[in-house]
Parts: C-alpha cells; sequence; structure tokens
C-alpha cells in the first residue's frame, strides 16, 4: 500500500533518509520492515520559533515494490516538414516554452532573439562587469534564456491558475535540473546551472526541426495587405521572416519593441511597475535574524526574507531576494545604471541582496505624459540615467548606507559589496523620484522593527532597481490571446505584461503556443 504523510523534524534529522524512514515507521505504526521505499512531494522550513523545523511531505511504500516518482512524458514531434510555422520573438521562458509546445502540436517554431547564446553570451557579461561596456543586444537582460538565466533562476511562482506548474518544473527537470525542485516550497535552479539548461533545450528544439536565429534583432512587423494581419517579421539586419503567426516574447526590458509597436499604430498601454533600490545585507546577519541562533545550523539553507509595508498608503515591498547571492548590473544601454541580482545553486555567496521597490502608476508618470503609453518607459529611462550620472560612469552605482539613507545623510564609507562595477557614496535623495525616497526611508525603520538587525547601517543601499516588470501593455484578446488589432500576433509573457518570473513566463508561453495551434487552420 502507499501512504501520504507528513513530517516535523530537525534540519539534521530531516537530512538523513534513514532517521526520515524511522519516522515514516513510527507515524504509521508500521514496523520498519516493511517500508520498501519513499519520496518527497514537498519539503519546507518553518522558522518562526527558536528552533527551526523542517516539514516533509512523503509518499510511503509498504509491503509493495517501491516505484519512486511517476515521471512525465513529454511527446515532442518532428517538425522538419511542418506545414504551419511561428515565427517567436525571444528565447526567454516564454518563447521557449512556447516553442516545446509547439513541438508538441507539430508545428514548427522558429525563434528569433537579438543577443547570443548562452556560450557567448558569457563573454558580453564579463565586459559588463569588469569595463562598464554594454552590448545593447547581449547582456543579462537579453540574449539565450532572456533574463531569466543569469537572474538567479528562482522557480517559485503563485500564478497556479495560469497554467500547470508540476509540468513546468517536469520540463526543466527533463533538460537537465535536480529533481529537488520538483519538492522544495521555494525550487531554484542557480545562474550557474541554467545555461547548460537553456543549452539542452535548444538543442532538442533544433534536432526536432525548429530553428534559431541569434543576432537577429527584429526591428517590425510586415503586414499584410489587408493591414488586419502580419505576414511576418523584419529584423534591424534587414532580412526578412514569414509564418502564421507571430509570438512575441520579447522580456520586460525590449523598450525598442514598445516603440517600433507604437510607431507601426499597433495598440500598446501603460501598465504601472516598481522602482526602488537593491539593499545588501551580510548573509551571515540574515540568518541570524531569521534562524535565531548566531551561526546558522549546516543543514539549513542561507536564510531569505519577504518583507512588505504599506507606506502613506503605498505598498514597499521586497523583490527577487537572492540568499547567499550577488547584485549585478542589468543595463541594457549605454549611460543608464539598472541593479538586479543573482545566485549560484549553491547560494554560498557571503552577501543577501534583494530588491526594495515601491508602485509606479499613471499619476507618478504624468511628467512624462508625452510620451504616451511609453511614459513609464521614459520615467525608467531618466531614473536610470540619474544613477549613471550620480555613479560617475564605467557602471559604477550610487549607493548609501542604510541607516545613512534613512537619516538623510551621506555615507563616509561604504561596505564591501559584491557588485563588481564598484559603488560610490552618493546622497541617494539626489537620484531617486521623492516620493521613492521618502517611502523607502519610513519602510526600512519598519521593516528593521518586524526584523530586528535588518535596519543597520552594515547595509548597503544601491540604485536602482527599475526594471522589475514590463511598464507596458500590450493587450490581447481573452479568448483568442491575439492582439485585438492584428488577428495573427500573440503578446506574451513579462515583456506583453502577463507574467513575472520564469515559471509564470514559461507558462504564458504554454498557454499562447497552445492558443496559436488551435486557431491555425
Amino acid at each position: 500500500m502507499q501512504q501520504d504523510l507528513t513530517l516535523r523534524m530537525t534540519p539534521s534529522q530531516a537530512d538523513n533518509r534513514e532517521i526520515v524512514m524511522q519516522h515514516i515507521s513510527e507515524a504509521t505504526a508500521r514496523p520498519l520492515s516493511s517500508l520498501t521505499g519513499f519520496y518527497l512531494q514537498k519539503r519546507s522550513i518553518d522558522a518562526r520559533g527558536k528552533q527551526p523545523w523542517v516539514q516533509l511531505t512523503v509518499k510511503a511504500f509498504f509491503d509493495e515494490p517501491f516505484t519512486g516518482r511517476p515521471p512525465k512524458t513529454f511527446h515532442f514531434q518532428d517538425v522538419h516538414n511542418a506545414a504551419r510555422q511561428v515565427l517567436i520573438v525571444g528565447a526567454g521562458p516564454a518563447g521557449i516554452f512556447a516553442a516545446l509546445r509547439l513541438l508538441e502540436l507539430g508545428i514548427r517554431p522558429v525563434l528569433l532573439e537579438r543577443g547570443k547564446d548562452v556560450r557567448a553570451r558569457r563573454r558580453d557579461l564579463a565586459l559588463l562587469n569588469r569595463e562598464g561596456i554594454v552590448n545593447p543586444d547581449s547582456n543579462y537582460c537579453f540574449g539565450e534564456g532572456g533574463a531569466g538565466t543569469y537572474s538567479d533562476g528562482k522557480l517559485y511562482t503563485r500564478s497556479n491558475k495560469r497554467g500547470d506548474i508540476d509540468r513546468i518544473l517536469h520540463l526543466f527537470v527533463r533538460f537537465g535540473a535536480e529533481d529537488k525542485i520538483l519538492y522544495e516550497a521555494h525550487p531554484h535552479i542557480g545562474t550557474n546551472k541554467l545555461p547548460q539548461i537553456m543549452t539542452a533545450m535548444r538543442e532538442h528544439i533544433l534536432a526536432c526541426g525548429g530553428r534559431f536565429l541569434f543576432e537577429e534583432k527584429v526591428s517590425g512587423l510586415l503586414f499584410a495587405e489587408d493591414g488586419a494581419r502580419i505576414r511576418g517579421v523584419i529584423t534591424a539586419a534587414g532580412h526578412q521572416h514569414e509564418g502564421d503567426a507571430v509570438l512575441l516574447a520579447t522580456g520586460h526590458s525590449a523598450r525598442d519593441v514598445f516603440e517600433f509597436l507604437h510607431a507601426q499604430g499597433v495598440d500598446i498601454h501603460f501598465k504601472p511597475f516598481a522602482l526602488g533600490v537593491r539593499i545588501e545585507h551580510p548573509q551571515a546577519l540574515i540568518d541570524s535574524i531569521q534562524y535565531h541562533r548566531t551561526v546558522r545550523d549546516v543543514f539549513l539553507p542561507p536564510a531569505a526574507y519577504n518583507l512588505v509595508e504599506q507606506v502613506d498608503g503605498r505598498g514597499v515591498f521586497s523583490f527577487c531576494m537572492c540568499p547567499g547571492g550577488i547584485i549585478a548590473p542589468a543595463s541594457t544601454a549605454p549611460g543608464e545604471v539598472v541593479v538586479n541580482g543573482w545566485s549560484p545553486s549553491k547560494r554560498d555567496n557571503a552577501f543577501a541582496c534583494s530588491g526594495i521597490v515601491t508602485s509606479i502608476d499613471e499619476l507618478q508618470v504624468l511628467p512624462f505624459a508625452r510620451f504616451g503609453p511609453l511614459a513609464g518607459v521614459a520615467y525608467q529611462r531618466a531614473v536610470e540615467q540619474k544613477a549613471f550620472e550620480a555613479g560617475g560612469g564605467a557602471l559604477v552605482a550610487p549607493a548609501q548606507r542604510m541607516a545613512d539613507f534613512a537619516a538623510g545623510r551621506l555615507s563616509s564609507t561604504l561596505p564591501s559589496s559584491s557588485y563588481i562595477p564598484g559603488l560610490r557614496s552618493v546622497p541617494l535623495e539626489e537620484v531617486l523620484p521623492p516620493f521613492v525616497y521618502e517611502g523607502l526611508q519610513k519602510a526600512f525603520v519598519d521593516f528593521g522593527r518586524k526584523m530586528p538587525g535588518y535596519f543597520t547601517n552594515d547595509a548597503v543601499v544601491v540604485a536602482t532597481e527599475s526594471r522589475t516588470s514590463s511598464p507596458v501593455r500590450i493587450p490581447r484578446d481573452p479568448v483568442t490571446l491575439a492582439h485585438p488589432q492584428v488577428d495573427n500576433l500573440y503578446p506574451c509573457g513579462e515583456g506583453a505584461g502577463y507574467a513575472g518570473g520564469i515559471v509564470s513566463a514559461a507558462m504564458d508561453g504554454e498557454r499562447v503556443a497552445a492558443a496559436i495551434a488551435a486557431r491555425l487552420p
């Protein structure tokens, strides 16, 4: 027989398979000799009390052969000679998973990616970090795998109504991810492992007959004579590519895509987003706060946190928290400073970093109203350019110690940081919009009350975290998922305003791919 049960154990107990089996035996009042095996269905940590606990949900097998976790099967078709072809603009999570779904449906995907493959992309990231040289088409946001490849690889999402989360996780495992992502409460792959997984996905798509076109930046749509449909796209190099449909999966930073859509009369809208800073603490400090002990138990992972506070009726919240992580330069054009964060799979770096941001709505972007639906883009750009000027160039970021930031005083020194281009002490009041600056000042103090020890001058505040989500929404029909004006143009993923993170973008890519297949003749 098989039985599901939940166990509450100390971290060291939960790490020992034999002890877990003993707990299963005791919890079920069955002899240990009758237990033939078990597998984890979920693993989470409860650190609310003085003693952290690990909670395991397991499926145990008694008096029958242990069969293990049932694998999901995927049936990818050979599409070398497929009659139907879909152009996918962007090879991030939405685009890649849309391509995989199209293979299952017998449709040939052609992916056009402005950036480079993951291997070639590394060289541009090295120049970005060490010399402050930004390649507008190959950086932390653009290139194979999109922003997700080099931005941590967190797979946690609450978007379970948007698609099958378990299916997405199983696909990652199918292409090389560790199966622990299937049961961890907050699954995470790691920036060091995602490139190999993206490569495996690409090689499989190619083997099935799909196409990848790297360094092929789409610069416009090719409209059919009736103006209600498109026959394909044109690229910056002057190449034309035709297909039965075009799926836009360009990510939240593809500002030029928003601009050419607007210029070609394709309806787009302003979308609220969030903007703020990235804050970095010593990881050991966050561990001590969250686990209530001076030294973290070796059986516990580096601690994370999730904070939110209402300040003057506006939410200030943590975003993309990276335990054992690194602050990275996420600029996509010269003359701007944008920061983001990522963690390797072991999360073993000395710092914990997180975005701390507040919402930007139509009222805040009124000074940029002349840009129409691109007002949010203009707002982001203005703050990012201020940050660049304050840093003094070469992607050096303006920064302030946390308590100094809250008190409105210049930091005489800055702590060591993971940010490779370097930090410069600057009063961030000169960089951030006033309501953002003032909201963060108050929120940091409030966060310190929720997490005693969090509010400290050992933490550094770095500007600016501005690419939390797309500042534009590209509308689509709620049933067909096509653009209301252009019958075979399908906005998708983060860039279109319908996702927020790797898993939700992947699910949206699958959903749109299925919608396209349902409508193609």
